[in-house]
């Protein structure tokens, strides 16, 4: 095992297009055993980034570190890392056996005895001792996934390196896998680095969670932080599904608090005290989980159901509001601040998480209703959070 450090790593691409950063200024601790997920969307750094640590990438500035001795400067071979692919990458003319020993026929002091125990051990871990004589084309996904982890696993490195290896597989072996790799991990201890852009990965199976958007890290914290506490309006809206309500809001300053309005509705009062100048533009969201359809909470608007998803468990329901108006104005003695996320008169959309027996039809008139304190809050202009939910 070993601790991975990250600092101020940057990596620049230059060809006749141009010169693009793909990774900027990326400080990151990875303790000693942790199972770290990064994850972000397409071309957000999070590949460019685990090559880096792999040696498959060169540094362009910054250094990368395990357990103090800087690594970027040394070839994969001296890393001790193990790496497993979306691709699997297995070599189609050696069987399952033959494949996950490939790594160790160099391995000094092991002879072929050695070789095959721990092959043999590794396969029982992972529930594959009945392909091990198979070549890969007469496995399935799932049993071609773990071979490929199972070549990782018996080379016993100090970090431990996936890149999307659950994306090839349909949703019930993708379920499956996750709790194995979960299993995997609390069995052999090994650093662990994780890179995806499925966030029900991310939350299920990380100990701490790195959100990348064009090659910088956004947010790096535990599952339940980076969702209940989002660093920025991108990490609130990346994180949940179905994704985060929000809508353009204004702040009304009043002394050591400010009014949050969207339209005519106040949704929330917070204390500006440490803010060095409240944003007068801001962005508020909600959850979907936070709303409810005709029952209780301190703020209710009336909504037009357009669509309703059955999810077996429960029903996604989307929703269509005049009551929060956007670029409604304040007036009179308030501070006035013109809202234009939205075109003039449009309605504003709404997701719902309901029970599966609140079920309304499309074109219905429901309540929506939710609470103050489930508001989240972030600046209109760098998207930074203002006030995370339930705090003054």
């Amino acid at each position: 095992m070993a601790r991975v450090d990250l600092e101020s790593v940057t990596k620049v691409y230059d060809d006749a297009r141009g010169t693009e950063r793909a990774v900027d200024d990326l400080d990151m601790v990875i303790e000693d055993g942790e199972f770290v997920v990064i994850v972000g969307p397409s071309g957000c750094g999070k590949t460019t980034t685990l090559r880096m640590i792999a040696g498959l990438e060169t540094v362009t500035r910054g250094a990368i570190r395990f357990d103090g001795t800087e690594v970027q400067h040394l070839a994969p071979a001296e890393r001790d890392v193990a790496m497993a692919f979306q691709s699997y990458a297995l070599y189609p003319n050696m069987t399952g056996r033959q494949n996950m020993a490939y790594g160790l026929k160099h391995a000094e002091g092991m002879g072929a005895s050695d070789r095959e125990e721990l092959v043999t051990e590794t396969a029982e871990l992972l529930g594959i001792t009945d392909v091990l004589d198979d070549p890969p084309d007469e496995m399935s996904g799932g049993q071609k996934q773990r071979v490929a982890l199972g070549r990782a696993i018996v080379r016993d490195p100090d970090v431990f390196l996936l890149d999307e290896p659950l994306s090839n597989l349909d949703a019930k072996l993708r379920t499956e896998m996750r709790r194995e790799l979960q299993r995997i991990h609390r069995t052999l201890d090994t650093t662990t680095i994780y890179v995806t852009h499925d966030q029900t990965e991310a939350m299920t199976m990380a100990d701490r969670i790195a959100v990348m958007r064009d090659g910088r890290l956004q947010q790096f914290a535990d599952p339940d932080g980076a969702y209940g506490r989002p660093a920025n309006r991108f990490v609130g809206e990346f994180l949940g599904s179905p994704a985060m309500n929000t809508v353009a809001a204004a702040l009304t300053p009043d002394r050591e608090t400010a009014t949050v309005h969207v339209g005519g509705t106040d949704l929330v009062t917070i204390p500006t005290a440490g803010m060095k100048e409240p944003p007068l533009r801001v962005v508020a969201g909600l959850r979907p989980e936070d709303l409810s359809i005709d029952g209780a909470g301190e703020v209710s608007i009336a909504a037009r159901v357009t669509e309703v998803e059955y999810q077996g468990d429960g029903n996604f329901v989307f929703l269509e509001t005049d009551d929060l108006d956007p670029v409604a104005e304040r007036s009179g003695d308030e501070t006035h601040v013109a809202v234009d996320a939205n075109e003039e008169g449009a309605p504003v959309g709404l997701t719902v998480r309901s029970p599966v027996s609140v079920r309304p039809d499309p074109g219905q008139t429901v309540a929506v209703t939710f609470d103050a304190d489930d508001v989240y809050l972030f600046d209109a202009e760098s998207g930074a959070a203002i006030r995370p939910p339930g705090e003054p």
